[in-house]
């Protein structure tokens, strides 16, 4: 699979990257290797491989989950870059 400009400027897009025209040749290269790789990987014969759920069989150790306040709604809100009398503000995500 061949990555070209226009996919590399959506792919930043949705990653929210600003490409500069000097770096696209660069990363065009290097994801094309990376695809070009993940293209090898798929030639790998792993018939009768059981599918890997976790590389280590230790198990978690679980803590009740209690909140606790550690601030004050005034100590969080004082190093917000953007925020009103009670809330951060923050850049709307959703269109």
């Amino acid at each position: 699979m061949k990555i070209d400009k226009e996919s590399l400027k959506k792919i930043a897009h949705l990653a929210r990257l600003e490409i500069k025209p000097e770096e696209e040749e660069g990363l065009l290269k290097s994801m094309d290797s990376v695809l070009t790789w993940m293209e090898q990987l798929n030639e790998v014969d792993t018939e009768g491989v059981e599918p890997l759920t976790h590389i280590l069989s230790e198990v978690n150790n679980w803590r009740e989950d209690v909140g606790v306040n550690t601030m004050s709604r005034e100590e969080a809100l004082a190093n917000a870059p953007a925020k009103n009398t009670s809330y951060i503000m923050v850049p709307k995500v959703i269109e």
